[in-house]
């Protein structure tokens, strides 16, 4: 009998896992292309709030699950465009513009939706067959969808002339330039990727693991993927395990609600238990930052000499 618990138990805390990576892997695998072309993304949050949103807006209104998560990657684009002109173009503060950015979306999806649907909290329930199918109730298509791209993010980085132009400019985007590359070009459309992908990750939350937006659902996620990206080196591949890994803590904060008790036989606060993931996050940064080599140029403006 305890076998079979044990069992079941593992089941269960290895899809949760899969299903709270899943968000986690679209934003990291986003905000690494931002980031290896040198453009420091803090705004995978607010990107992630974007596609959230209009992915849930966009199938409820139109009962389908996969045009609203094309819409979603739009807005996404859309949404990094303007964070990508403020620090490309005009050379803006990068961490001051994305964190512009993910205030921005905390507060822009309320003022539509109070005035779509008479409620600056969230949108409209979504019926369960126009979201995101799942397969036995358990994986999601976008979770699938998110551990292929891993490997085609890193054939991407390091096997073709497009990855190699992005390493180099952030590496060296003097030297990049001097080669050929248009390194303006060339990081708008990693920023631009990076909206795409961290998009993709909020609209899984609302179609996928929900089924309506929430003012605020990602929950700080976009800032985890982004220590899951320090973590990984700015590496596919090990973004991956990253991501899992804090997909389990969360995984392991949601079974242990209402089990782990203090001695005394009460019940330990919610809140205290959610905060695992967080807490984990600050102890992994603290400990692991320093040992991750970031790319030369990150957050470094590149104007072109005349």
């Amino acid at each position: 009998m305890n076998e079979i618990f044990t069992v079941t138990f593992l089941v269960i805390i290895f899809f949760s896992m899969i299903r709270s990576a899943t968000p986690l892997i679209f934003a990291a695998l986003g905000g690494m292309f931002s980031e290896r072309s040198g453009v420091i993304n803090i705004a995978l949050e607010g990107l992630m709030l974007a596609g959230a949103f209009v992915g849930a807006v966009v199938t409820y209104e139109l009962n389908n699950p996969y045009i609203g998560f094309l819409a979603a990657l739009v807005a996404g684009a859309l949404t990094a465009l303007i964070f990508a002109v403020a620090v490309i173009k005009f050379e803006a503060d990068q961490v001051v513009a994305g964190f512009a950015i993910n205030i921005l979306m905390l507060g822009l999806p309320a003022v539509i939706s109070s005035r779509i649907y008479d409620s600056a909290g969230s949108t409209q329930q979504i019926a369960q067959e126009f979201l995101l199918p799942d397969y036995y109730n358990r994986l999601s298509i976008a979770s699938i969808l998110a551990f292929i791209l891993v490997p085609v993010c890193w054939y991407v980085l390091y096997k073709t002339p497009f990855g190699l132009r992005i390493r180099a400019t952030g590496e060296n985007p003097a030297a990049a330039d001097a080669a050929g590359v248009n390194v303006v070009r060339l990081r708008y459309t990693a920023v631009m990727i990076s909206g795409v992908l961290a998009a993709a990750g909020g609209a899984y939350l609302s179609i996928g693991q929900s089924s309506l937006f929430t003012r605020g659902m990602t929950a700080g996620r976009g800032f985890i993927a982004l220590a899951a990206l320090i973590l990984a080196k700015w590496k596919p591949l090990p973004v991956l395990f990253a991501c899992l890994f804090f997909g389990f803590t969360e995984a392991l904060a949601i079974q242990f609600q209402g089990v782990v008790k203090l001695p005394s036989g009460e019940d330990i606060p919610v809140q205290f238990i959610q905060m695992i993931p967080y807490v984990l996050t600050i102890i992994v940064l603290a400990g692991f930052i320093g040992l991750s080599r970031a790319p030369k140029a990150l957050g470094i403006p590149y104007r072109k000499e005349s």
